[in-house]
């Protein structure tokens, strides 16, 4: 489902006399429906950096990043836009939403833009937000005004309302307590389950170990090393 085959990128330093810095050189994975696989590696060998460009956010220098059959690294936005609607989901470590929409319509927003109903949207949204123990009381509420914790869960509800059938995952377990954490794990499981092909950055071993299949260490894909 995602394959990523001989990928580079470069960061170009634009402040500083347009240096090239390369961070990622011959990246090869694959993750097959229904498999979890982590990204590992020390702090800078570039897991965010392969994640984003598998999601779009950031430009392949050279190589292919195919999520299903679309081609990420040469797509127009066009097909980025549809792909992420459709078919890749990416839960980050930070909620971006516009100010002033309820958490709820924001947790319901990608099942309304495939298509479900607004009633069926919401009752998915009302049981993810109940799930991830979110009070009734804030679900009207932007979640701009929440804290760290909270946005995280909704963030979760969000990524998981709809059944991508590939997810990105950074982070999903950061920062939360036990048994929201227990249910984080779950709605992975669940989303395996169904045939998800998931890949994410898990710095919990205990959780990783839990739920990954496999692991690819990304300190392999540094210049240095490829």
């Amino acid at each position: 489902m995602i394959n990523v085959s001989n990928v580079s990128k470069n960061f170009t330093l634009h402040n500083q006399g347009s240096a090239v810095i390369p961070v990622i050189a011959g990246a090869e994975l694959n993750v097959a429906s229904g498999e979890c696989v982590a990204l590992t590696g020390a702090s800078g060998a570039g897991k965010s950096t392969l994640m984003r460009m598998i999601y779009g956010n950031y430009l392949a220098a050279g190589g292919q990043i195919l999520v299903g059959d679309v081609d990420v690294a040469s797509a127009e936005p066009r097909e980025i836009l549809a792909l992420r609607k459709d078919t890749l989901g990416y839960v980050s470590q930070f909620l971006r939403v516009v100010p002033r929409v309820p958490t709820i319509d924001v947790v319901a927003e990608p099942l309304l833009l495939t298509g479900h109903s607004r009633e069926e949207a919401r009752a998915r949204a009302e049981a993810l937000l109940a799930r991830l123990n979110i009070p009734e009381r804030l679900w009207s509420l932007s979640p701009t005004t929440f804290s760290g914790g909270e946005q995280q869960r909704v963030n979760i509800a969000r990524g998981f309302a709809y059944d991508y059938p590939a997810l990105l995952l950074d982070e999903p377990t950061a920062s939360l307590d036990a048994a929201n954490r227990d249910t984080v794990l779950a709605l992975i499981e669940e989303a395996k389950s169904r045939g998800a092909a998931i890949l994410g950055i898990f710095h919990d071993i205990a959780a990783r170990q839990q739920v990954c299949d496999r692991e690819v260490d990304v300190s392999v894909f540094t210049p240095e090393a490829a």
